[in-house]
């Protein structure tokens, strides 16, 4: 629902959001009164001591303030309870109970001090049982104190003084007047600077050049234009993600159309092709895992990993291999060598450096395939992050490529920047003077992935027989002339209901904005039903719910119109949110244009699962999938687990074993 205003300003909580957090104080302002009460009953004539009377009266007082907050508590649940996401209607007295309850802290926290500094008094000398429960009481004051300051500075918006105004103001202002214009951009630059500064703040711990203000500046501006034409607070987005899961799976329950089964089944030949692309996929992916160094060799061998590191680190530095960057330890070396299972002379180039738009790669001889591979490390530290997120398009242009097009800015300039290392420093010239007859092979994982893609395309020319396995490569990549062009040469391995990297991209994000601001606008369920059983079904399943919505009985035709309560959460029109039919917006161009992934694609799904969550007992299936598959994000509790670098080769492992043993047989 649109954001709750009070003190003349929005803040980034519902008037529907107090049930879960009231309902748990309640029960704790009840549980501390009935002990209060029982105390003060037991003890009602033993008030004689040194202080007792002082006791007494801050005993008295505090019950009386305790049932005045339960009372205050028990509206503002009830309240909170009532409507709909979209209809907040019957909460419209919410503001005024929430600034009595407000009220109601200033005496509770002049009688906690009060109760800290009758307790720390030396000349007391009552009952320990009652200094005990005094210092419980003084304790649980100040908690539950320090937690609201807390959930205050959480729910601030920075902006919120900003549109309030803007959103007050809507219902009568032109929105081609001038001053209305001014006020819109007033906004704009101000969230602006804010999402800045909020980048800025993450990213403090690294050292700040020319390239990353202008990162922070563009991943500002991306991230303003993404929020700011909706008026959606943090539990509603939840509440959405929870529907659309229930719904997407009701969606996949349902009996699919015989035609569309035979649509999906590969000849042999295709079968056959695919099964050689996995076994190679699972070696290869090994060398994309390594790229990740010691963080991924002890996650995946928390017990073991240290103590072969350790072995590693007191032999020496090799001087074989030419290394870049910062290696301390040598942990890094050792994990690639271990997770590889190559030697110190089978690499020629290692570069640890990482900074934004420069990430970490190595080059290695894997005689075993009879092949020189480049494997790109993926999203590993702040300046990766910041590479993804420099999500603006470019032109990529190559000589002799006519399938010029669009590609991700960020992940461009890193595969530029490694692909001027392999040429201009001659890494490329050198392993082919070692191994003049083995083929060139680029891997990587999500951001190294897509890097390992453009600069497949960067060196095609140079090297027609290279081959690319991109694993869990960014969706938004490549325009459709470019994707098209490197199925010849590169292959995409996606595991599962991935979101991280094959399905995120602008029009995905896009149109899951749009997706959670229908179904949350339309869903005729309070907000706290919504969540409490969709938790119930996220850790223990069952049948997803069948929560009545206004679409339910509407034709397609009524379906594309927008209802008022979906226009309501709606700060103002999204170039990229058009369920309005509109003339002028119909013929403009995208905001963000299309970006697909690279090459041809081998979607991994899981089979069968014995347990919810668990991934044990998994059995996977690959089929030969298309870019449109991934055209939309799916909800999924596994939907982050799926990018993982160990699962990814888990179920490469799986499926390459499984096509051995019936080889074998």
């Amino acid at each position: 629902m649109p954001g709750l205003v009070v003190f003349g300003r929005r803040w980034a909580i519902g008037s529907d959001d107090f049930v879960l957090p009231g309902a748990f104080e309640l029960f704790v302002r009840l549980v501390w009164w009935i002990g209060i009460l029982v105390l003060y009953a037991v003890h009602k004539g033993q008030f004689n001591c040194p202080g007792g009377r002082l006791l007494h009266s801050y005993l008295i007082v505090l019950i009386l303030l305790l049932a005045s907050i339960i009372c205050v508590l028990s509206a503002l649940v009830y309240i909170s309870m009532q409507g709909t996401i979209s209809n907040p209607g019957p909460r419209k007295s919410l503001p005024k109970v929430l600034y009595t309850r407000l009220l109601l802290y200033f005496p509770e926290f002049i009688w906690a001090v009060l109760g800290a500094v009758w307790v720390s008094d030396s000349s007391v000398h009552c009952e320990k049982t009652v200094i005990n429960a005094i210092i419980w009481t003084v304790i649980a004051s100040w908690v539950i104190i320090i937690f609201t300051i807390i959930g205050v500075l959480i729910v601030f918006d920075p902006l919120g003084g900003k549109k309030t105004l803007y959103l007050t103001d809507g219902m009568s202002r032109n929105l081609e007047s001038s001053q209305s214009g001014q006020l819109l951009y007033n906004v704009k630059s101000s969230a602006t600077r804010v999402w800045e500064k909020r980048i800025r703040l993450l990213c403090c711990c690294i050292v700040q050049d020319d390239d990353h203000r202008v990162a922070f500046t563009s991943i500002a501006e991306l991230f303003r234009t993404y929020f700011s034409d909706t008026d959606l607070v943090p539990s509603d987005i939840a509440a959405g993600l929870i529907l659309l899961h229930q719904e997407q799976d009701k969606m996949e329950s349902c009996p699919k159309e015989p035609e569309e089964v035979l649509c999906h089944s590969p000849s042999s030949l295709v079968m056959d092709d695919l099964d050689v692309e996995l076994e190679n996929a699972a070696h290869y992916m090994l060398f994309a895992a390594a790229a990740y160094g010691w963080p991924y060799y002890v996650y995946t061998s928390p017990f073991t990993a240290l103590c072969k590191l350790k072995g590693d680190c007191c032999g020496n530095r090799p001087t074989d291999s030419d290394i870049t960057g910062s290696d301390r330890h040598n942990f890094h070396f050792g994990s690639i060598l271990n997770i590889t299972g190559l030697q110190y002379r089978d690499f020629i180039h290692i570069s640890f450096h990482n900074k934004i738009y420069e990430i970490p790669f190595f080059v290695a001889l894997d005689h075993k395939k009879e092949a020189i591979v480049v494997a790109v490390r993926g999203t590993l530290s702040f300046e990766d992050i910041l590479t993804d997120l420099s999500a603006d398009c470019e032109d990529l242009t190559l000589e002799d490529v006519l399938e010029n097009g669009f590609v991700h800015k960020g992940i461009t300039q890193a595969a530029t920047y490694i692909y001027r290392k392999l040429i201009n420093d001659g890494i490329l010239n050198q392993a082919f003077t070692i191994a003049p007859e083995y083929k060139l092979v680029i891997v990587g994982h999500s951001l190294g992935g897509g890097t390992a893609a453009i600069l497949a395309i960067m060196l095609r020319n140079s090297f027609p027989t290279l081959k690319c396995y991109a694993f869990s490569p960014p969706g938004g990549l490549l325009s459709k002339s470019l994707a098209d062009y490197t199925k010849h040469f590169i292959i995409s391995v996606i595991v599962g209901k991935d979101l991280v990297a094959s399905r995120l991209s602008m029009p995905n994000m896009e149109d899951l904005k749009r997706r959670i601001v229908r179904i949350v606008a339309n869903c005729n369920r309070p907000k706290y039903q919504i969540l409490l059983r969709g938790c119930w079904y996220e850790v223990f399943g069952g049948d997803p719910d069948d929560f009545p919505t206004e679409l339910d009985g509407r034709n397609q035709e009524a379906l594309s119109q927008p209802l008022l309560a979906e226009e309501s959460l709606m700060v103002h029109r999204s170039p990229s949110y058009n369920t309005l039919e509109d003339e002028s917006h119909q013929n403009s161009p995208p905001q963000y244009p299309h970006l697909y992934l690279p090459g041809k694609i081998i979607h991994i799904v899981e089979e069968s699962s014995s347990r919810r969550l668990c991934s044990s007992d998994i059995k996977y299936t690959a089929r030969w999938s298309n870019e449109t598959v991934f055209s939309s994000i799916l909800i999924s509790p596994k939907m982050i687990t799926d990018h993982m670098p160990d699962v990814v080769l888990k179920a490469l492992n799986s499926l390459s074993q499984e096509h051995g043993g019936c080889l074998s047989c």
